[in-house]
């Protein structure tokens, strides 16, 4: 078995395509919309095959996201360098977005940070 694609509902579907475009190398599909419902996503790909699909439709709730929840904690990528990971969460924090932790080696050996990420989900940035 192989994990097809992951995917997030959001609140603003073309910003959060454009922080996973900018920041993390995402490629964007030309997107869908269902005209009868009113869902629109895209199917963003990365270089290692992974896909994210980011999804929008109207009267969606929109929950808090306390960082120490149940479900899914945060998604992952991997850079190849502890230079990158350094480089990658300076640029988010002048960015203006939050560094919650690192980066540092963990107590299990990666060398890593991470951010609140796009509409408060966490980005973890690692080697």
């Amino acid at each position: 078995m192989e994990i097809d694609h992951v995917a997030m509902y959001v609140n603003d579907l073309e910003a959060t395509r454009q922080f996973f475009e900018k920041y993390l190398g995402a490629k964007s599909n030309d997107g869908y919309h269902n005209m009868s419902t009113d869902f629109r996503s895209y199917f963003l790909s990365f270089d290692d095959g992974i896909r994210l699909e980011i999804m929008n439709k109207p009267n969606m709730q929109n929950m808090d996201k306390p960082l120490s929840r149940t479900g899914y904690a945060h998604l992952a990528f991997r850079t190849g360098s502890k230079e990158l990971v350094n480089e990658l969460t300076n640029r988010l924090k002048q960015d203006g977005y939050e560094v919650i932790s690192g980066p540092r080696i963990t107590g299990d050996g990666y060398y890593e940070s991470c951010i609140v990420g796009i509409e408060g989900n966490q980005i973890e940035i690692t080697v």
